[in-house]
């Protein structure tokens, strides 16, 4: 009888593990990324940078942003993401307001490219273990928020 209920345990143990893997966010597993957006209302359309690695476009209140794979081996096993966004003729793009941006907000770095545009970056380390999606699409939901307020930003709207 003790047998049995040691090895239900196990079992319940085993399948909750799976579950919480299931609910993961991983580099590692760019679709994991993709799942997470998509179960939050996001397009996300898993494709590949220049140099094949993962890559993510998405959009959130009418802003493109792209979801880039850093740390990859062979174009696999990704360590960290970065969320980007680039704006191209900004009223307000010169490297005092982009210096301005960062003063002002604490996530969501801000540059002048040598282009002229302006470009809002925003990194996660999912290495060693990933996040969970809940902490993921948190993060997800700051960066548009972040895309939107710097889109007014730089164009100077209201």
């Amino acid at each position: 009888m003790l047998k049995k209920i040691a090895m239900a345990a196990a079992m319940a143990s085993a399948l909750a593990a799976t579950a919480a893997m299931a609910d993961e966010v991983r580099s590692d597993d760019p679709s994991s990324l993709v799942r997470a957006m998509q179960d939050s209302g996001y397009r996300a359309e898993l494709t590949k940078d220049n140099s094949g690695d993962p890559m993510i476009k998405s959009s959130a209140s009418g802003n493109d942003f792209t979801i880039l794979f850093y740390g990859c081996k062979s174009n696999r096993n990704c360590t960290t993401v970065q969320f980007f966004a680039g704006f191209k003729d900004p009223d307000n793009g010169s490297l005092s307001a982009m210096n301005k941006w960062n003063t002002d907000n604490r996530f969501g770095r801000a540059y002048q490219a040598e282009s002229g545009s302006a470009r809002i970056e925003y990194d996660l380390d999912l290495d060693t273990g990933g996040m969970s999606a809940a902490l993921f699409k948190d993060n997800l939901e700051v960066f548009a928020a972040l895309v939107d307020r710097y889109r007014k930003y730089v164009y100077n709207l209201k």
